[in-house]
């Protein structure tokens, strides 16, 4: 699962990254604390153009009569994606790239308060997700929204979680935007166990307002 993420990448540098062409809107960063429902950076293809762009991090099917209509998807499962209804037609025509710098995960214990863990790539590289995304609109109200696409853990994080984001590489990029044909499907596995690095951090990030580096910063086993 993925509910809790930070992005520290400059948006400079994001463009470069993805040779993309950015939106004028895109949210501030540093950002240390990104939760569910609002903006995050992610990239599509427009007939090979890349776009940087901001989406609401909540998926909203387009039933929905508000955002909140319906239960907040902030995830979708790969292994249900291609058959759900909110998400069917999204995996086949509408994926993007949600870009962070690394995510957060409560490791629950039984007699124990859950412990915060921040998870990055091992190389220091970009930590890139597979994403859905779907435009929504309502009158006046007009969202484009998006989900991270999840997996099952590997073995590395298995003991912090049950479920892992699909985590992709460079190479996987373009399969995932449509640039390379079909077969996007095959992306949706755990990535390997040494791909990722597991820092323990501190309980300032159990709140939803708190900021700043700090909350990256390891703390004693």
């Amino acid at each position: 699962m993925c509910g809790r993420m930070a992005i520290t990448l400059p948006q400079e540098a994001m463009i470069q990254v993805f040779d993309a062409v950015a939106s004028n809107d895109l949210p501030p960063v540093p950002n240390y604390n990104v939760c569910p429902t609002v903006d995050v950076h992610t990239v599509t293809s427009d007939a090979g153009t890349r776009r940087l762009r901001p989406m609401r991090w909540g998926f909203i099917p387009h039933w929905y009569d508000k955002p909140g209509g319906g239960p907040l998807l902030i995830n979708a499962r790969s292994e249900t994606i291609a058959d759900k209804p909110a998400f069917r037609q999204a995996a086949r025509v509408r994926r993007c790239l949600i870009v962070a710098s690394g995510f957060y995960e409560w490791q629950r214990e039984d007699g124990a308060k859950p412990r915060p863990w921040y998870i990055t790539r091992s190389d220091g590289g970009p930590m890139v997700f597979a994403g859905v995304w779907q435009d929504w609109d309502r009158g006046d109200t007009q969202l484009t929204t998006c989900a991270v696409v999840t997996c099952t853990a590997n073995d590395a994080m298995a003991p912090i979680h049950h479920r892992l984001p699909v985590i992709l590489s460079p190479a996987d990029w373009p399969l995932w935007l449509g640039e390379a044909g079909h077969g996007a499907a095959t992306l949706m596995k755990p990535c390997a166990d040494d791909a990722l690095r597991f820092t323990r951090v501190g309980v300032a990030v159990n709140s939803n307002r708190a900021t700043g580096p700090d909350l990256i910063l390891p703390v004693d086993q």
